[in-house]
């Protein structure tokens, strides 16, 4: 039997639910509190980066104080043998994304609707203070109940004032223009992330997409954004309206605060072709150009850097602190440069248009020729390096391959230096050794240079796209997805009215997705329509039959039956047997008992005048006993019945007494024997023989 696995003596790891860019998540069991949760773990190659544990805890201390039905909760964190964990709410669903992959495009109402949850969610992070920083659909959970909840604080930030600094920039698709310029973010950006979210459901995608997080955050700041009626027919109005306020570059131009943006989404409802949105206006500082050369080179040089260029589950890091960047002293620079240039006439605003252009000339040829001199890519007469320095240069050994330990060997026949960067995943080398390095090999370097490298944290299989399987029968999606290079196994099953018994519902990963070849694929499977099952009604009242089986939305007919074992109006018979399921509308038919059945009154025949015999036979044949009473004498012929009683109708089994005739009396005098009859002694006499 397994070992179980527990920490901090309370929670117990049950089973691997998901993976994010620098933690695993597990379902667990709280054994003192007896519920169910979800175990975030830092993974292994980042608990000795302090970085990455202070980014971990980071996100704890944000989202501990959020208890919200729209965010997931956090109950707990601590730290047990150099392990980092985090006790979150266990929530049972799947992310916006992943309901967005499987639908395609979303319906305005159910866009506005999970819109004003998620709006809760990041309205009670807002009230306290914390800026959420990476708003976007794989952070967004949707539960089987259909509660939306938001989750992922990994880059949240406390702040005490209206804006923040940040060195950290969410999944560029869903970036605000001033986080990807590396300036300052405020609440405001998290309402830019929630406009391109909405954009996303109403459209089925991103507005900006590109070959890079380069490219793509360029266009977040360059490029104005495509109105979603372009992509999509007879989308609402104010909808519209309402992405487009979100989005705006100028944070300014945006909703104010949360609370307007909920306003506005409930008023949409209610009002689809309103036009009730109101976008201020575009201010002069807004038609200049909105992203400077500087700001691309920062960007190009974190890309050389190593930054990570993944779209959706890691962080797009930079550091601007050097920069010194502040967009309010910005635009006062603006507005007090717009004001001297309005006193000009236009030929002094040439003349100085002339002058600038100069200036920013000759400002590049003098960067050039220090950046050329420092690296040696300009020289002045036969050689500005002296014998000395070319003696104290040295090739970059080849080092790609090798482990830190052999790395650092190699380098120190060369008198160099070696620095860590990161550890990454590779599809190429085992854990430990080194995927890349910089300077590359070969390159000619002076001595004392230190050689970042990164090591590999891990052999990764190649990532291929999952199959989009939804909708297809089971025995269907497992060849496809085995077709594809990839392991399916039953997760689950839901019932459902859009999909067939055992059809596809989704996958986990969503199809569309890139996973590692030979990973597996999750499939949660339609177990059909959600059919109600039949209760046991015998043996209940008539009243209380008709009311468990109309609220299950099962018809009802009733029957009235006679029943010796069941009392007056109890049900003694249904038509389908308790636990079977079967469709709502379906007909049950039950007995309801009258009581007893009363017993039936035969007639007595006429037998007066019939013989004894012929007598017998009819009342034997009505049901009925006899017994002679008397016998008399009539005028009838002896044996016939005098008379019967009772008559007319009588209970079953009545015995009916019948008079039967001697015949006709005697007129002879009997013969004298010579005794007389004494009456005081017994009156008539009896005859001696």
């Amino acid at each position: 039997m397994k070992d179980r696995i527990f920490i901090g003596d309370r929670y117990e790891v049950l089973s691997k639910v998901g993976a994010g860019g620098m933690a695993d998540v597990y379902k667990g069991k709280d054994h003192k509190l007896n519920r169910f949760v979800a175990i975030k773990i830092l993974k292994k190659e980042y608990r000795e980066d302090e970085m990455f544990v202070r980014k971990f805890q980071s996100e704890a201390q944000a989202a501990a104080g959020l208890m919200h039905p729209n965010i997931v909760n956090v109950y707990d964190v601590g730290e047990e043998h150099g392990l980092y964990y985090m006790v979150m709410e266990l929530v049972e669903g799947i992310t916006l994304k992943e309901y967005i992959n499987k639908k395609g495009r979303l319906s305005a109402k159910e866009t506005i609707s999970i819109a004003i949850q998620a709006a809760n969610g990041i309205e009670a992070a807002h009230m306290h203070n914390i800026v959420h920083r990476d708003i976007k659909p794989q952070n967004i959970i949707i539960s089987k109940e259909g509660k939306v909840k938001v989750t992922d604080f990994g880059i949240a930030k406390a702040t005490s004032s209206n804006t923040i600094s940040t060195n950290a920039l969410g999944s560029v698709h869903y970036t605000s223009p001033e986080q990807a310029r590396g300036g300052f973010s405020d609440f405001k950006s998290d309402i830019y992330s929630l406009g391109i979210t909405l954009y996303e459901m109403v459209t089925g995608q991103v507005p900006f997409d590109g070959d890079s997080a380069v490219s793509i955050a360029i266009k977040h700041l360059q490029e104005e954004i495509m109105p979603p009626s372009e992509y999509v027919d007879h989308i609402p109005y104010s909808l519209e309206q309402i992405i487009l306020k979100c989005t705006q570059k100028n944070a300014d131009r945006r909703y104010l605060d949360i609370n307007a943006l909920k306003d506005d989404l409930k008023r949409s409802l209610v009002e689809p072709e309103g036009d009730f949105v109101v976008i201020g206006p575009m201010k002069v500082m807004d038609e200049t150009i909105l992203f400077s050369s500087d700001d691309v080179n920062k960007i190009q040089r974190e890309a050389k850097r190593g930054v990570r260029d993944e779209y959706d589950d890691d962080y797009y890091e930079e550091d601007y602190e050097d920069d010194d960047y502040d967009d309010e002293d910005d635009e006062e620079y603006g507005e007090r440069k717009r004001e001297k240039n309005d006193d000009m006439n236009p030929r002094m605003a040439k003349i100085m248009r002339i002058l600038t252009i100069v200036a920013v000339v000759i400002i590049i040829f003098v960067m050039l020729f220090i950046v050329g001199k420092a690296t040696g890519l300009l020289k002045f007469g036969p050689s500005l390096s002296t014998e000395e320095e070319k003696k104290d240069e040295v090739k970059v050994p080849n080092i790609v391959g090798k482990t830190e330990e052999e790395a650092k060997k190699a380098l120190d026949k060369y008198d160099l230096g070696i620095s860590v960067k990161s550890r990454e995943e590779s599809t190429k080398y085992e854990e430990g050794k080194i995927i890349e390095q910089t300077p590359e090999s070969g390159k000619k370097v002076k001595k004392k240079t230190t050689v970042t490298v990164i090591i590999s944290s891990g052999k990764v299989a190649e990532e291929k796209e999952v199959p989009n399987v939804s909708g297809k029968s089971q025995s269907d999606a497992i060849k496809e997805l085995e077709d594809a290079g990839f392991v399916p196994k039953v997760s689950g099953y839901e019932t459902s009215t859009e999909f067939g018994k055992d059809e596809v519902i989704s996958t986990n990963p969503a199809g569309g997705t890139m996973a590692p070849e030979g990973s597996e694929v999750g499939m949660l499977l339609s177990s059909g329509e959600d059919k109600p099952t039949i209760p046991e009604v015998v043996g209940k009242s008539r009243s209380d039959a008709e009311s468990q089986l109309s609220q299950l939305g099962l018809l009802v007919t009733v029957e009235e039956e006679y029943n010796d074992s069941y009392g007056e109006g109890m049900v003694f018979y249904q038509s389908k047997a308790a636990g079977t399921r079967v469709p709502e509308g379906t007909t049950i038919v039950i007995k309801v008992s009258k009581g007893k059945k009363p017993v039936e009154k035969v007639t007595v025949p006429p037998v007066k005048g019939k013989s004894q015999s012929t007598a017998e036979k009819l009342l034997r044949e009505a049901g009925l006993t006899w017994e002679v009473i008397r016998y008399e004498d009539n005028a009838l012929e002896a044996g016939t019945v005098i008379s019967a009683s009772p008559t007319g109708k009588v209970d079953p089994g009545t015995k009916i007494g019948l008079v039967i005739s001697n015949g006709p009396a005697q007129n002879e005098t009997p013969p004298d024997t010579g005794n007389e009859g004494n009456e005081e002694d017994g009156g008539e006499g009896e005859v001696q023989q």
